[in-house]
Formats: structure tokens, C-alpha cells, sequence
């Protein structure tokens, strides 16, 4: 599916033309991708080198100012005559990952979703974990597996426990999605200083569509008690569009109370909750639409409790939000809380049930955000096939 991106999100991607091997830096302009690194010398010369190795590497690094100086050009300029000559159609062009992934760390950062799963797992316990409501809980993922929508997903194996007690080892049985929304790091911060809650905006570029892929049988026999590492490590998949911070002035709303109230170094003055929808879909079956306003820590905080130790960030760096879930039914982002850990299968429109992802399954992750003025505009989408792990 063609995204159409209108004509103000201005989304960046990197592109590989027909019978060529060498990336270009592009920009989503409705449906088509404006070269940017052929283009960029015509109205912001002074900024031109910063795409002329074809990935984001270098203008994510260049920082806010070189950010803000680039829409504006393209802002002012994307609809004079002259740019016609630099637009292609996204249909005819391949998107490839358009940055350097350098660190990769996923949260858990709904309190919808957190509460669903430790209800499903710890049904006579408490279903947050205890530090929950203190601070933004996470791991640190592996970069090196992050892949672009539309790479195939090999089933992952690994060991897991069978219900009669017995350790078996082979291919994932209960392969799950998670729906997230991930932000690109453009400005590395220093070792040993904290990223203030407030400097957000100065370090993080923009957002991405993530699938987070999880085997849930290896992750459950696995997780206890470092957390998550081969259930999760596989692959992560990015959509390859990249939407600046600045085209999301009309999604930013309050996120939800936060009690207790938390510590100084999260308390956030100027609030970064967003108006984003989701949409997950099967094989063409929309299974569900996770709220991303409805997360209950933003991504400010999610960045000032990464870096509250004292461990830096460094352009490139991807963190993800934790699956998206709302409080409805329809609304969560995991086969997981769709089918109550299997207990109750999802209905696709061909007929057929799962519980978690069969081979051959095609998964899409879709988002808009809420627009200025009313409406909304479209951030790309996140696609994976799984295809099963040959002997």
C-alpha cells in the first residue's frame, strides 16, 4: 500500500531507484519521494552535504537547528514548479532502512498493556510489577536485528517448557506482534550526564512505526529474572519513513495521570503525550487499533530515565515505546491480549482463527496522527511476513 503523506508531514526515508545499488536520501511528498540528495543543492545548498551518502546518518547528527532550517526550505519550496523535476513515485523506488541503528531499546510503557499481561500471567498477584508506576520500565534490544518494513521474519527457535514440564527445543509456536511506535536519537548526549526531561526536542528527531516481534513459549520460560533476550532479539521491524517531531504540533495532548507523581527528573512541564492511532492488521484483517494517547509514560520520559544513570545516547539510537494498548477490547496490540494467551482464537475475514502468527501470515502496522486544525495525517506503516525456519 501507497502511503499519502499530503503535503506538510514531509517524511524522510532513504530510496534505491530502479537498477541502481546506491541509496538516496528521499522525502514523502503525497504520493511520491522527493530526491532529496539531488535536490537539497538547489534550495538549501549550505545543507547539501549532509545527504550525499543516501541515509540520515548525517543530518540526524547536524541537530535542531540544521532540522528546522531543512523543513522550512522544503516547506517553502516542495510546491514551486521546480521541484517536479526531483519527484519520483514511492511505488517505483525501494525504501530501505534510512539510518544507522546504533543502540536499540524497547519500553513498557502502557499501563493498559503491562496490566493486561500481569493479569494473564500472575492472575493471583499483583498485575503491575512494583516499580511500574515509578519509572519507565525497559530492556535493551539488539541493533543489529532491527530491519525495514517489508524484510521477512524467520520464525526464531529457542527452548521453552511444555505443559507437562518438559524443556523443548525448536521453532517459536506462539510468535506474537507488538504494535509500537518507535523515536530516532539524532544528537548524541555526554557519558555521565543525564538528558533533562525538558531537552527532548534537542535530541530526539522523530518517530517511526515498530512491530517488535515476540515468541511468547521462549519468553516465558526465558524472561525470569533478566527479562527478555532471544524471545525478542530475532528482529524488530521499522517502517521506513522517518516523521519529524515537527510535523506532530497538532497531536502533542496530556498524557494520563501519573500517581504516585513521580520523581523530579520526570516530571515533565511541558508534557509530550501524542494523538496517535494504530492499526494492526492480519493477512487484511483489522484485529485491532491501539490508542497511543492512552500511554502512560511519554517519550521525554522514556528518554530522561534511559539516560538518569548516566548512560549516553548516540545518533541513531532507536528506543521503542512497549506495545500500545488501550483499555478497550479492540484496542490492544498483541495476539497475546487478543486471544487472552490463546484462550480465545481471533477471527480473520478469510474464516481462519489464530491465536499467534502461522507461517505464511502478513503482519501491517499502520499510524496517523492527529492533525492541526482537525484531522489527521499518515506516518507510514511497518509490514513483515513470516516465513518458517528451515532445517
Amino acid at each position: 500500500m501507497t502511503t499519502d503523506f499530503g503535503r506538510t508531514t514531509l517524511p524522510y526515508c532513504s530510496f534505491v531507484g530502479v537498477g541502481e545499488k546506491r541509496p538516496r536520501v528521499g522525502v514523502g511528498v503525497g504520493t511520491d519521494v522527493l530526491d532529496l540528495t539531488a535536490a537539497a543543492a538547489r534550495f538549501v545548498p549550505d545543507r547539501a552535504g549532509l545527504f550525499a551518502d543516501g541515509t540520515l546518518d548525517r543530518f540526524l547528527a547536524a541537530g535542531a537547528d540544521a532540522w528546522h532550517e531543512v523543513r522550512d526550505a522544503l516547506t517553502a519550496w516542495v510546491d514551486d514548479p521546480s521541484a517536479r523535476a526531483f519527484l519520483v513515485p514511492a511505488a517505483e523506488v525501494d525504501l530501505v532502512l534510512p539510518f544507522t541503528v546504533a543502540d536499540y531499546v524497547d519500553f513498557y510503557a502502557s499501563e493498559q498493556h503491562a496490566t493486561n499481561v500481569g493479569r494473564l500471567f500472575r492472575p493471583d498477584g499483583e498485575a503491575l510489577p512494583s516499580a511500574w508506576k515509578h519509572l519507565p520500565m525497559g530492556y535493551h534490544g539488539r541493533a543489529g536485528t532491527v530491519v525495514v518494513s517489508g524484510t521477512p521474519v524467520t520464525r526464531p527457535s529457542g527452548q521453552s517448557r511444555a505443559a507437562s514440564g518438559h524443556i523443548d527445543v525448536g521453532p517459536s509456536a506462539r510468535l506474537d506482534l507488538e504494535a509500537e511506535i518507535g523515536f530516532v536519537v539524532g544528537v548524541p548526549s555526554t557519558l555521565g550526564r543525564p538528558v533533562d526531561v525538558d531537552r527532548f526536542e534537542q535530541h530526539v528527531f522523530g518517530i517511526c512505526v515498530v512491530n517488535d516481534w515476540s515468541a511468547r513459549d521462549l519468553q516465558a520460560f526465558e524472561y525470569v529474572p533478566l527479562g527478555p533476550f532471544l524471545a525478542k532479539s530475532f528482529a524488530t521491524s521499522v517502517s521506513p519513513w522517518i516523521v519529524p517531531l515537527a510535523a506532530l504540533s497538532g497531536a502533542r495532548v496530556e498524557p494520563p495521570a501519573r500517581d504516585p507523581h513521580p520523581p523530579t527528573y520526570l516530571q515533565d512541564e511541558d508534557p509530550w503525550g501524542l494523538d496517535l492511532e494504530l492499526v494492526v492488521r492480519i493477512n487484511d484483517t483489522i484485529v485491532s487499533r491501539p490508542p497511543f494517547a492512552s500511554m502512560y509514560w511519554t517519550p521525554a520520559q522514556m528518554l530522561a530515565h534511559l539516560t538518569a544513570n548516566g548512560a549516553s545516547v548516540r545518533t541513531g539510537d532507536l528506543y521503542a515505546s512497549g506495545t500500545v494498548s488501550g483499555p478497550a477490547d479492540d484496542q490492544v496490540g498483541s495476539l497475546l491480549e487478543l486471544s487472552r494467551n490463546g484462550a480465545e482464537p481471533v477471527k480473520l475475514d478469510d474464516g481462519s482463527c489464530r491465536t499467534f502468527l502461522l507461517d505464511g501470515d502478513e503482519v501491517t502496522i499502520s499510524a496517523t496522527a492527529a492533525a492541526p486544525g482537525g484531522g489527521h495525517i499518515a506516518l507510514g506503516e511497518v509490514t513483515g511476513n513470516v516465513i518458517a525456519r528451515q532445517p
